[in-house]
């Protein structure tokens, strides 16, 4: 029989704004089921592929990012919103829908090389995974694939992803925004 993952994302309307249809995934990760399927098919490509580190974007890409790591028996490197990590940090800029913003990791975080997982709950119009992505290079990282539970198609972020040579994966998508 086959699980519809979709079936456990809650749609809010007009949040955080008029017009927008935020796609909630806390639904899904409290669902033992379906949270375990979400893991289980976003590790499945990466299974007995040599994945050094996970790397999850603040704070959803942190709860998948963590499990994932813990299913590819990878390292876990948290990209933080900046002034959030207590050590030495490496930081980019990243532009947003309405302005720029910084993340940052620990700048021992990674070791040049290093094959690289990037992970997040979602992706639109991919700014911050595209600056995520960015950061990691920076570092010396082989971004080796995107992973994320939703894709908006019509933002582009996957697309955007794809153009700097870095494979996606996403395991739903929704029309719109």
């Amino acid at each position: 029989m086959d699980f519809d993952l979709s079936q456990h994302i809650r749609t809010i309307p007009d949040y955080p704004k008029p017009g927008i249809l935020f796609r909630d995934i806390t639904t899904l990760l409290g669902d033992a089921r379906a949270f375990r399927r979400a893991i289980d098919e976003l590790v499945q490509p990466y299974a007995g592929a040599k994945i050094d580190k996970i790397a999850g974007m603040e704070a959803r890409g942190f709860i998948l990012g963590g499990a994932v790591a813990h299913q590819l028996s990878a390292g876990f490197v948290p990209i933080r919103k900046k002034g959030k990590l207590p050590h030495t940090t490496v930081s980019i800029a990243y532009t947003l829908e309405y302005g720029v913003d910084e993340m940052e990791i620990h700048a021992d975080a990674l070791v040049a090389g290093e094959r690289v997982l990037l992970v997040d709950d979602l992706i639109a119009t991919g700014g911050t995974a595209e600056g995520a992505v960015k950061l990691l290079r920076s570092a010396g990282a082989d971004v080796v694939a995107a992973v994320f539970v939703i894709d908006l198609p019509e933002l582009g972020g996957a697309a955007k992803l794809k153009a700097m040579g870095v494979p996606v994966r996403t395991l739903i998508s929704f029309a719109g925004h």
